[in-house]
């Protein structure tokens, strides 16, 4: 075709896709590019009557996660493609028609990840030959679509709400604990979705605050957020928490209570003057005051542990007043903040996990340390099994969540010649444990207190 025939579009356009039911998209043109490319996620091959097909889900609305296009085609090739990045990968191609204004043909194309990209769709050169040229300083030369158009376009893709919208916000899906809590919620018909802390990141504005998530995908519409935070990541986590309320999602554990559980120190100090009984602490700066520190918890045996340690780690255990002082003044000696604790040699390596929920100890377990180990951690090698608590421990399992206000608390207590002393509160309690100990659906009941706190009904 002469060039005086070719007609001019700009540098951005809409396609559809008949074929796979996509009725509009945004593709980036891009001469320098030889083959086309889509955004697709969750890519499967399957097979139809032994030829190889690809299953693939299309987000064609940037920032919106919440339309999903499920699409199938045959398999046209497999080839290497270098990235924006440099780097090569193996892309499978497809064959399809493209509609771009009123003129259709096909085109092949690679299905890539282009979460991180601005458009979903890039049409490269391959596409371009014979048929346009590029007017890089226009867009939407075609056809041009309102956001109300879009909308309209779009309508039927959006599902009638009938549950509420619930983010985990943690750092691995893998673990037990996370995937009962997205099982049980999805078993209550509600949408939840898995939001890695690390790959989320915020924008602070008084008129238009936002949260935004791996490449640009805005996330606002949330009714809940059940944070599961492990330690290294607290000061961010809770910075993020505190932007979900912000906007009016119901977080299960504020910030401001997960960040008073993880300082043992400040806990421990809140427990003591709300006359909850503990084990005695102490805590010093300088290692002149290394042996009255240990004096004043009783002399060794004695436990020293990490202001931030979760799941047992961080904690030690000193049989000696001579192993005392030096474990403690190697830990200051690298500026290390630790509490000294007296050690209850009568509860023989045992502890009780209380499970608190809204008020309520919804479940409880006994922890045995394994032969030769203190720490009765189950990640610590502990043995669990169900237990009955006294009235006395279940009021102090109560009252000590409800001091860090914490709605979802793990409430540990040991059993002393004194009587029940607190050890610790877990703003993040793991549910493998105790639920296997006493066969409750943990995740469930706390997906319930979501509900009565929302007065969410079916």
């Amino acid at each position: 075709m002469k060039k005086d025939q070719l007609k001019i579009i700009g540098s951005e356009e809409w396609c559809t896709f008949d074929e796979f039911g996509i009725p509009a998209i945004k593709a980036r043109i891009d001469s320098g590019a030889k083959t086309s490319s889509i955004q697709a996620n969750n890519i499967k091959i399957i097979s139809k009557e032994t030829i190889e097909w690809v299953r693939f889900e299309v987000n064609p609305i940037q920032d919106n996660r919440s339309i999903v296009i499920t699409c199938e085609s045959k398999i046209h090739d497999k080839r290497m493609v270098k990235s924006s990045s440099g780097i090569s990968e193996q892309r499978i191609v497809i064959k399809t028609p493209v509609t771009i204004g009123d003129v259709t043909f096909e085109i092949e194309l690679t299905l890539a990840n282009r979460d991180a990209m601005e458009f979903r769709m890039l049409l490269g050169r391959e596409a371009l030959i014979d048929r346009y040229m590029v007017n890089p300083s226009a867009s939407y030369l075609e056809t041009d679509y309102t956001a109300e158009q879009i909308a309209e376009k779009y309508a039927p893709f959006i599902k009638e709400k009938s549950g509420l919208k619930i983010a985990l916000l943690a750092s691995n899906p893998g673990l037990y604990s996370n995937k009962r809590i997205v099982e049980a919620g999805m078993a209550r018909g509600h949408e939840m979705v898995f939001l890695n802390v690390e790959q989320s990141y915020m924008k602070l504005d008084a008129v238009e605050p936002e949260i935004r998530y791996r490449g640009g995908n805005i996330i606002d519409a949330f009714d809940a957020i059940i944070p599961r935070i492990k330690p290294s990541v607290t000061f961010y986590a809770c910075a993020l928490i505190r932007q979900f309320d912000s906007m009016g999602a119901y977080c299960l554990n504020s910030a401001e209570a997960i960040t008073q559980s993880r300082d043992k120190l400040l806990a421990t100090q809140l427990f003591a003057k709300h006359d909850i009984h503990i084990p005695i602490t102490g805590f010093a700066k300088s290692p002149l005051d290394t042996k009255d520190l240990i004096k004043l918890v009783n002399g060794a045996p004695l436990i020293i542990k990490l202001l931030e340690s979760t799941q047992g780690k961080g904690v030690v255990l000193a049989e000696t007043n001579k192993a005392a002082e030096s474990v403690i003044n190697a830990f200051k000696s690298v500026q290390t903040n630790i509490l000294v604790q007296e050690f209850i040699k009568e509860a023989n390596g045992q502890d009780i996990r209380c499970f608190v929920v809204n008020g309520k100890v919804v479940a409880s377990m006994q922890r045995q340390a394994a032969k030769g180990e203190f720490r009765a951690n189950i990640h610590q090698g502990g043995s669990a099994s169900k237990i009955k608590i006294t009235s006395q421990e279940r009021k102090l399992a109560l009252k000590a969540a409800k001091i860090l206000n914490l709605p979802v608390a793990g409430v540990d207590i040991i059993r002393s010649n004194k009587g029940p002393l607190l050890l610790e509160v877990n703003s993040s309690p793991g549910l493998e444990g105790i639920e296997g100990a006493t066969g409750l659906d943990i995740a469930n009941i706390m997906i319930e207190a979501i509900e009565k706190k929302l007065k969410f009904k079916r």
